[in-house]
Order: C-alpha cells, then sequence, then structure tokens
C-alpha cells in the first residue's frame, strides 16, 4: 500500500510576505513577491525618519550646538538607530524569508509526519499564515507603539533627562522641539513597529513549531544529526544574527548616549546587555525546545530497541564464532565484524541524542552578532592601545 504523500498542497511559508504593511509596500512597488527591493524600502525609512529630524534640527540651531548638552550630529543613539539599527530590522526579514521557509518542506521531503497527522500538519501552517496577513494584529501593533512605546516607555524611561536636540526638561515637563515632534510621532514609532512587528512574527514561528512538535513525528534515533532527522531546525538560529545585530546596535546607541553624557559607565550596564543577549537566544531557541518531548521519547524507546537488536546480534554472533563450528568460514574480511562495529555505532548515536535541535556553532554566532555592536563601547573602559596589548598577548 502507497503511502500518502504531502507533495503539491503544501503552502509557501514565509512569515513577511503578507500582512497590511507588506500589501501597502507592494502596491508602493517597494518589494516584490520575493521581498526584494530591501534598497527602496531603506532609503524610504532613511529619508522618513532619518533626514526630517536633521532638517528640522537644523533649521532650529540645534545640529551642533544651539546650546544644548546633546545636538543633533553628536546623538549617537539617534543615527545608530536609524542609520544602522533599523535598515537591518529590513535587510532581516529577506534573511529569514529566504531561509526559514525552506525548514518547513524538509518536513516534507523526510517523511517525518505520519501519514494519519499531515491534515494537522496543514491546519498549523494555514493558521499560521492567516494570524500573519491579519489586519486586526498589525493596528493593535500601532496603538501598542503609541500608547505604550512612545507616550510612557519612551518619554519615562529612554529619554535623557538633559537639554538636547529634541526637547528641554522644564518644570512642567518636556518641552519638545519640532524635530522632536517628529522623532516622536513618526521615527520612533515606525521604528517600534518594526520591532513589535518582529516579535510577532516570531510568535507566530513559536507556536508553529510547538502545534509540530506536538505532531507523532515518525523521528529516527540513530540519524546521524543525533535529533532524530530534525538537524535542519538549528540552521533557524544562525537566520536571526542580523536580528541579533539590530538590537545589539540599539542597545549600543541607548548606552552610548549615557555613557558620553551622563557620565556613565559601561560595566554599569552589564546586567542590561547581559539581559539582552538572553533575551535573543530565547527568541531564536526557546521555539525548538518544543520537540524536546518528542526527542526525549525517541531516544527512550531507540535505546530499548537498539539495546534489543544488539543482544540479539551479539547471542549469534557469540554462538557462530566463539561457541559454534567457525572452522567452515574464515574469520578474516567476514562481514559480521564490521556489522558488530557499526551496530554499536548506531547504539551510541542512539545514546547521545540530544534533546533539541540546537547547535553550539549556531548559538555562538547569535550571541557574536548581538554583542559585536557593543564592542567599541569597550574603548570607553580601556584605551585602545592597552586593548591591543591584551588581544595580542592572547593571541601570541
Amino acid at each position: 500500500m502507497t503511502r500518502p504523500s504531502l507533495a503539491g498542497n503544501l503552502p509557501n511559508f514565509s512569515l513577511f510576505l503578507g500582512g497590511p504593511l507588506y500589501q501597502l509596500l507592494r502596491r508602493g512597488r517597494l518589494t516584490d513577491d520575493a521581498l526584494g527591493l530591501v534598497h527602496r524600502r531603506i532609503i524610504l525609512a532613511l529619508v522618513v525618519c532619518w533626514l526630517p529630524p536633521l532638517l528640522l534640527s537644523a533649521a532650529e540651531g540645534r545640529l551642533l550646538a544651539g546650546g544644548v548638552v546633546l545636538p543633533l550630529l553628536k546623538d549617537p543613539e539617534f543615527h545608530l538607530r536609524f542609520l544602522i539599527a533599523l535598515p537591518l530590522l529590513i535587510m532581516a526579514e529577506l534573511s529569514v524569508h529566504q531561509r526559514l521557509g525552506l525548514a518547513l518542506p524538509l518536513f516534507r521531503d523526510r517523511d517525518l509526519v505520519p501519514p494519519t497527522a499531515v491534515s494537522d500538519f496543514y491546519a498549523a501552517i494555514t493558521d499560521a499564515l492567516r494570524w500573519r496577513n491579519s489586519i486586526i494584529a498589525e493596528l493593535l501593533l500601532l496603538a501598542l507603539v503609541y500608547l505604550v512605546g512612545v507616550l510612557i516607555i519612551w518619554r519615562n524611561f529612554a529619554a535623557l533627562e538633559t537639554s538636547s536636540w529634541y526637547a528641554l526638561p522644564t518644570a512642567d515637563g518636556m518641552q519638545f522641539s519640532w524635530a522632536g515632534l517628529w522623532f516622536g510621532l513618526v521615527s520612533l514609532p515606525i521604528l517600534q513597529f518594526m520591532l513589535c512587528r518582529w516579535y510577532w512574527r516570531l510568535a507566530i514561528w513559536a507556536v508553529l513549531l510547538w502545534r509540530l512538535g506536538r505532531l507523532p513525528l515518525i523521528l529516527m534515533p540513530a540519524h546521524p544529526d543525533r535529533v532524530g532527522g530534525l538537524g535542519f531546525l538549528s540552521d533557524t538560529i544562525g537566520t536571526f544574527a542580523i536580528l541579533g545585530a539590530a538590537h545589539g546596535t540599539l542597545m549600543a546607541g541607548l548606552l552610548a548616549d549615557r555613557i558620553l553624557y551622563l557620565h556613565a559607565s559601561l560595566p554599569d550596564f552589564a546586567p542590561q546587555i547581559g539581559v539582552l543577549l538572553g533575551f535573543i537566544l530565547l527568541l531564536a531557541i526557546c521555539p525548538l525546545l518544543a520537540f524536546t518531548p518528542r526527542l526525549i521519547a525517541a531516544r527512550r524507546e531507540g535505546i530499548r530497541h537498539y539495546d534489543t537488536l544488539a543482544e540479539r546480534y551479539v547471542r549469534a554472533f557469540d554462538q557462530k564464532w566463539l561457541h559454534g563450528d567457525a572452522t567452515k568460514e574464515t574469520l578474516l574480511g567476514t562481514a559480521d565484524l564490521q556489522s558488530l562495529a557499526d551496530l554499536g555505532n548506531s547504539l551510541q548515536v542512539v545514546r547521545n541524542m540530544r534533546f533539541a535541535p540546537v547547535l553550539k556553532q549556531d548559538v555562538l554566532l547569535l550571541a557574536l552578532a548581538t554583542l559585536l555592536p557593543c564592542a567599541p563601547l569597550m574603548l570607553t573602559v580601556m584605551p585602545l592601545r592597552d586593548m591591543a596589548k591584551m588581544l595580542f598577548s592572547l593571541l601570541m
């Protein structure tokens, strides 16, 4: 009897080829059906988010000085946000689109989904696509950005309590400049909306993997990847390296302003950097833990079956070569010894199965990409010459 196939009806999955913003960008010829034309979206982001505050600050005399502690051209946080972090968020969408969508067809190509779970497999993907395309979801994200991100978080926790190009502190609160109003009502909400949209899409990905992890997947305990054939999922961690770099850039800008203008020290922010790194790693790794129960069960069953098989084979081998009449056959060149060794290797692979499709090198790549933007801030703690000497001594 031929087993039913998943081929032919599997929807093309992408976290970003859908939703109101994507449709708007399509109509404006700022993207295509492969999420191309990235340069157009980056240029638009710079023209809308970075250029107007620059021109308004110049008109208000707060570009280089203007009697404020923090003029615009000397504000590293602003420039890092919109010249580096925002373009990175846009480029990360293309990277994730190109690589993440390749994972789901591998469930089909490797026959990991049993015939009885095919309909549930399709349903999980279809629901994820429906949530991705939700108009209500993106409208709620937009409301969240203005009501919480701008009015509460930025004004009360992120804005510097000193005279700057965007506001002057007064007894009645912050008095915003025209550049500050554009920044608070346009530039910052766009950046925060992009971040919230990312978190929403990653939540969709996490729920999708959780539903797939609940399926009775046909895992192979002796698979060389040591995760039953799910090793391809580990590649998704490195996919988020650009996203991690964008978050690291945002952190670097935030810390640079406080170190340069509020006389803070980089070591004071070690907990915040650690929290950011943990947050990024959790975003990428936690969804993959959905397969942990299946992998634990596959390892347990695999050890039981391969132990039984090994016991039967060893008994037959012992009976033939140690207690039987082996004079009719030469031991040299026999395949029995190689088969015994292969069986032992297979059993060792099963015993060494990992409990999640996660590889150390992928985690290190993501961690490095997240922390690298903060590395230049080390110069505020240690002179470049001393840092170079330390690195040279470590290498030599």
